[in-house]
């Protein structure tokens, strides 16, 4: 990479590894696809088609690679779920419905390098044996969308894409699907429900498993854009020497996103787990803002859990345990869930001490209660009451049990829904009351009247 040159104030931090994001902000950089050959694209399709799908599937697996959307499920190992005495059609679904707050990655490689995630569609839906591929992408990219449609016109003239791709015999058909701007889409099973033209409710896992019974009942392989990128390079490297990259369960590079109060915010890939917290926000992104300290950060996009930057945390168990702050956790799943939070999308927003937490907890509860797809009562109603006591909080007519009233509906949330949406929603929640009670209380009066949740159902009804 060191003979790239980038535009005049894109250049990578020396930090970065980058793999994904090697043609992102590149100079001379377009997104044609002789400027893509040119540069090796396409090489691992054609080294691809020559093995046997299996063989592909092995790669991925010994490179252990990680979805990079959120859940972080290792990627071979569900490509592995198809069922072998299969006799129904096999889709491949590339999730491109970017909305989880703080994450903005996947939107650099449809706009500057569309066939790099062609080329791994292409590679990966040999290896699982698909010859329908939808990439479902968020409303809110228009030009990423006729970006991504030319692309695949110029892959299909060079017999990369459409029948007897590169005279195999394998077919493979790519449509692109917008959706329609809805948070719950970037849930598997509700992604698949809106595809099929229905209203998207997530499905019941089990027995609703996209690998088994995904698209019109049929076994699907749904997986992240950034994650379908990393198939190309794991067949370019090889699987165990991709597995090099990062640390020890946590392999390869994952692109993080750092927005907030921060000097320097932006995009950074960096190998998985070989950099800290500390390092991420002090070093690579500048540090605070002049005159300003840490307070909080939320490490995978809205839905993780809060950290506080004055907390220390112990993990590991027994022998091995040891207790580490917060500038040493270092940015990969495992350790960021024995923290108590999680890598989720790569989304890292970073608070000051100018923050009002009630502020924070009230714009996630805003956005949370707009996108509920509302199949769930608890998240439903919950949502909307949440919502509706941070808006007391944060208008100084609170009472101080108001604050255990939106505890107890965040712990009525959790865990108690069809899909993952309601732990997104009451999971920040419960974190910021628990890190920061007294803060938010503060805020509260015992002159004000408690919000019961008789109140608060009477008010929710009235103002639909």
């Amino acid at each position: 990479m060191s003979d790239i040159k980038y535009l005049p104030g894109k250049e990578p931090h020396p930090s970065e590894h980058r793999l994904i994001f090697k043609n992102i902000d590149r100079e001379g950089w377009d997104t044609s696809i002789d400027t893509y050959m040119a540069d090796g694209g396409y090489d691992q399709l054609k080294k691809a088609v020559k093995m046997e799908p299996s063989a592909i599937t092995d790669e991925v697996k010994k490179s252990g690679l990680r979805g990079r959307g959120g859940a972080g499920f290792p990627t071979g190992v569900k490509w592995g779920f198809i069922p072998p005495n299969n006799t129904k059609p096999v889709y491949l679904i590339c999730n491109c419905d970017e909305s989880e707050p703080g994450t903005f990655k996947d939107r650099y490689i449809v706009h500057q390098d569309p066939h790099q995630l062609i080329e791994g569609m292409v590679i990966s839906a040999f290896a699982v044996g698909a010859h329908t591929a939808y990439l479902y992408m968020r409303e809110e990219f228009p030009e990423a969308a006729l970006t991504m449609e030319k692309a695949i016109e110029e892959a299909r003239a060079k017999g990369f894409v459409g029948k007897n791709i590169l005279g195999t015999g394998f077919d493979l058909e790519i449509w692109v699907h917008r959706g329609a701007a809805a948070y719950i889409c970037g849930e598997e099973t509700g992604l698949i429900e809106s595809l099929e033209g229905k209203r998207p409710y997530p499905r019941i896992k089990p027995p609703y498993f996209p690998a088994a019974l995904g698209l019109y009942m049929a076994p699907t392989i749904v997986n992240n854009v950034e994650s379908l990128c990393h198939v190309k390079h794991i067949l370019e490297m090889g699987g165990e020497e991709y597995a090099k990259l990062g640390v020890e369960r946590n392999t390869g590079t994952r692109i993080l996103c750092v927005s907030g109060d921060v000097k320097n915010p932006g995009y950074y890939e960096v190998q998985v787990g070989k950099l800290t917290m500390g390092e991420l926000i002090n070093d690579i992104c500048g540090g605070p803002k002049d005159g300003r300290s840490f307070k909080a950060v939320i490490p995978g996009g809205s839905s993780s859990k809060i950290l506080r930057c004055d907390e220390t945390f112990k993990i590991g168990r027994g022998d091995d345990a040891k207790e580490i702050t917060f500038w040493d956790i270092q940015m990969d799943f495992d350790t960021l869930a024995a923290c108590g939070s999680m890598a989720g999308s790569g989304g890292v927003i970073v608070l000051d001490d100018s923050r009002k937490m009630s502020w924070v907890l009230n714009n996630i509860n805003h956005f949370y209660a707009h996108e509920s797809c509302g199949q769930c009562t608890p998240c439903r109603e919950g949502n909307g009451w949440m919502k509706k006591i941070s808006d007391r909080i944060v208008s100084g007519h609170a009472a101080p049990e108001d604050i255990q009233t939106l505890e107890d509906v965040a712990y009525q949330i959790d865990g108690k829904t069809v899909c993952a949406f309601g732990e997104a929603s009451s999971w920040p929640v419960e974190a910021i009351i628990s890190k920061f009670r007294d803060e938010l209380t503060a805020e509260t009066s015992e002159t004000n009247q408690r919000l019961s949740k008789e109140q608060l159902q009477r008010e929710m009804y009235l103002s639909k």
